[in-house]
């Protein structure tokens, strides 16, 4: 069987342009389709954790992730009046030397800049059909002629287009975790500099953050549902206007975000989703972060994920020629620390918007006794010990 030597990834988000630095190590070319017209600047703030820094510092990005860190001091959570219930110090989440937070944007550009060079991206197209054969895959575009390629790799997010034309429909691979989340940009005024601000009500949630790093500020909203109501598949202006009915009365700083979310130019909603997937492959195709296991916003390492899983799969790819075992692989390598970072996620939303008057009070009070019952580190114990359930050096399989 002929050894894989040029890769289709779809999606240049972080799990595709991860996966393009390491494959270029492994000295295997990769195309890079993206359906944007060009990179997303900005974003909200994610997390490179545990195992993901070993993977940033072996590609050489780790300093560039700490220039850009976003400096958060206090997590605060406030009454109707703006009066502390409780505050929290970002060092209570992770040992601050095993995590890194960030805009989004800036990691996406710390991954794609230093691939340019050896990577063909191609902005503005998207996959539309995959014809498999037995010595490649020829994939159609939208806009591109088709073209034949060894393996192609959907890292394209949680609504993977591309997944779903080798592997299914999104449905039966989703897992609701009771909740709506959406984030934008707001002046900079209504946030305080390097800080975090949340607001609850029962069952929703409004904040708002302010970093040294990035103009403007960022605006959350989060609604706690026991049922989905398909919003996430509607467009933008029933989406807004499903968070105002949701959000009327609801108090503190919420109003003034929602008048500002009209002119945002980032908008972004959806649904608290994971991804299970019985298989990740069918025969040249396969999966690659979000698109193949995204442990929603509430885990806090979908990025983590995705920056692991292109490390191991180029490096399973490397090994050997045979791609069918170089995936089996992949996949047995990943499931576990996959699962052990999806399982984290299970009572993020009763922590984040709890729907009773009680179930806050209750939050509220554990996050106050948090530094005298545990001290910093502690209360996301299991996070960390997910974020570092994997061996990026393990050896090929016999």
């Amino acid at each position: 069987m002929a050894a894989v030597r040029h890769i289709l990834v779809a999606g240049a988000g972080i799990a595709g342009p991860a996966l393009a630095h390491w494959l270029h190590h492994h000295g295997i070319a990769a195309t890079v389709v993206e359906r944007a017209r060009e990179l997303r600047a900005g974003g909200y703030a994610i997390d490179v954790r545990g195992a993901a820094v070993d993977v940033a510092e072996r590609m050489g990005v780790l300093d560039g992730i700490r220039a850009a860190a976003t400096e958060v001091d206090r997590i605060r959570f406030v009454g109707r009046r703006g009066r502390d219930r409780a505050v929290l110090s970002p060092d209570a989440l992770s040992a601050p030397d095993r995590a890194e937070e960030l805009p989004r944007g800036d990691l996406v550009r710390l991954l794609v800049d230093p691939t340019r060079d050896h990577t063909e991206y191609v902005f503005g197209d998207r996959v539309t059909g995959l014809d498999q054969g037995p010595d490649g895959v020829l994939a159609t575009f939208e806009h591109a002629a088709p073209r034949t390629f060894d393996l192609v790799v959907c890292a394209d997010g949680l609504h993977s287009s591309t997944r779903a034309l080798a592997l299914g429909p999104e449905e039966p691979l989703r897992r609701f975790l009771g909740g709506y989340i959406s984030i934008f940009g707001v002046p900079e005024e209504l946030g305080t500099p390097r800080e975090v601000a949340l607001y609850n009500t029962p069952g929703r949630l409004s904040g708002v953050s302010r970093t040294s790093r990035t103009g403007g500020a960022r605006a959350l909203l989060g609604l706690s549902l026991r049922m989905e109501n398909g919003i996430d598949r509607a467009g933008p202006d029933a989406q807004k206007r499903a968070l105002r009915t949701a959000f009327d009365g609801h108090g503190g700083h919420t109003d003034r975000l929602l008048a500002a979310m009209d002119q945002a130019p980032d908008f972004y909603f959806d649904s608290i989703t994971q991804i299970r997937m019985d298989r990740w492959s069918t025969g040249r195709v396969t999966v690659l972060g979000d698109a193949g296991y995204c442990p929603s916003p509430l885990s806090g390492q979908g990025t983590s994920l995705a920056m692991v899983g292109a490390y191991v799969l180029a490096q399973e790819l490397g090994r050997q020629d045979d791609h069918i075992c170089a995936l089996a692989a992949y996949e047995a390598r990943m499931r576990p620390f996959v699962r052990a970072n999806q399982d984290i996620a299970d009572s993020g939303m009763a922590f984040l918007a709890p729907r009773t008057r009680l179930g806050i009070a209750a939050r509220d009070a554990l996050v106050r006794a948090t530094p005298l019952l545990s001290g910093p580190g502690r209360l996301s114990s299991r996070i960390a010990r997910a974020a570092e359930a994997i061996d990026l050096d393990a050896p090929a399989r016999a």
